[in-house]
């Protein structure tokens, strides 16, 4: 496998297992606090990760090496995500994304990329003009992306909390 998806491979393939020891077994009041309005609380992340894994990067890729620019992706809607109600318990969501993370990666493992391939362009509907490179390395961020969210709303249910030294804590916003 090329060196730079290798590199990016190595991100994806831990994402489920850093949820797994993060989340499960935690009390929903850390993993259904969201830090705002229109935000996601862990478990939402979960959900959302779940949403995109079978729509957005394996089908985008595949839609690149097979169509180029010519056709744009379909866009994908990014509040996507389960909610508590419908979703189950989060342990379940947890192994439910590991099981399609698996797939997807095995997917990936598959189109046996070289530089060739990651340097084929499609085109993204808001976009424009992207590299299936560009796409994976966009897949690898994207988790840590989220893992920030996770973070950041944990943290915000310990705001008041911990006082003043929340000045140092830069994850959280400062007073007011």
């Amino acid at each position: 496998m090329n060196a730079d998806l290798q590199r990016l491979v190595t991100v994806l393939e831990r994402t489920p297992r850093v949820l797994g020891a993060w989340l499960a077994g935690l009390p929903e009041s850390w993993t259904h606090a969201r830090y705002g309005p229109g935000t996601f609380s862990p478990y939402h992340v979960v959900g959302h990760l779940i949403c995109a894994e079978p729509l957005d990067w394996i089908p985008r890729a595949r839609h690149i090496l097979e169509r180029g620019e010519a056709v744009p992706f379909e866009p994908f809607p990014h509040g996507a995500t389960i909610e508590p109600e419908e979703g189950g318990p989060l342990p379940e969501l947890i192994e439910r994304f590991a099981g399609l993370r698996r797939a997807n990666l095995d997917r990936l493992s598959a189109l046996r990329l070289d530089d060739g391939a990651l340097d084929s362009r499609g085109t993204h509907p808001s976009l424009g003009p992207v590299t299936l490179r560009q796409l994976l390395h966009t897949w690898s961020t994207h988790d840590i992306h989220h893992l920030g969210q996770i973070a950041k709303a944990m943290a915000w249910q310990e705001r008041e909390a911990v006082g003043p030294w929340r000045a140092y804590l830069n994850i959280l916003p400062r007073e007011g």
